[in-house]
């Protein structure tokens, strides 16, 4: 019996989780002098590592998404993206978890974290503070969240269009609901 405990007890903790890239989404809103535009990640991955689920104490979160899968649906968009992320010599936007600061328990299986982190985009590394949502539900972790931040903080020039006409805004905000199995 002792032995079963001990094993009920080891297996609620220290559980790793995989993102699935299928069931997530991020998408980057932004705004420009002619309109309001977004991208989409196409391709993500990150695992996150909990010191226990009851709790929903996380011990490590790490995210990234392959900078040239932003899809804007515009193939010129595209290109002035990446050329602005800098995509030919930095692939990867990344997260990874610093410090988990506060949980919140909102009901079973579900808290709100607020937490720091290093974010990485364009070779440019910044400690942020971010908050989102966990929720655990039938052997899934789901992260909700947004985040607003200025590209310029990353050392990212925002892109222009068409001789410079079309400018974009410095602000953006990013939105993910990333699902990990």
């Amino acid at each position: 019996m002792i032995v079963l405990l001990f094993t009920i007890s080891n297996v609620l903790q220290a559980q790793e989780f995989t993102l699935n890239n299928k069931e997530s989404s991020l998408t980057v809103f932004g705004t420009s002098s002619l309109h309001d535009w977004h991208v989409v990640a196409e391709t993500m991955s990150g695992k996150i590592v909990f010191v226990s689920t009851e709790t929903g104490d996380l011990r490590k979160c790490d995210f990234e998404v392959i900078a040239e899968s932003l899809k804007s649906g515009k193939k010129s968009m595209d290109k002035n993206t990446y050329k602005a992320l800098k995509t030919d010599s930095h692939k990867t936007i990344t997260f990874q978890l610093a410090e988990v600061k506060d949980i919140v328990k909102k009901e079973t299986g579900k808290f709100l974290l607020k937490c720091t982190g290093n974010l990485t985009i364009a070779n440019v590394k910044k400690l942020v503070p971010m908050q989102f949502s966990l929720e655990i539900v039938n052997g899934k972790v789901i992260l909700t969240g947004e985040k607003a931040i200025k590209m310029t903080d990353f050392n990212i020039e925002p892109p222009k269009a068409l001789l410079g006409t079309i400018t974009t805004g410095d602000d953006i905000t990013i939105k993910f609901k990333t699902i990990y199995k």
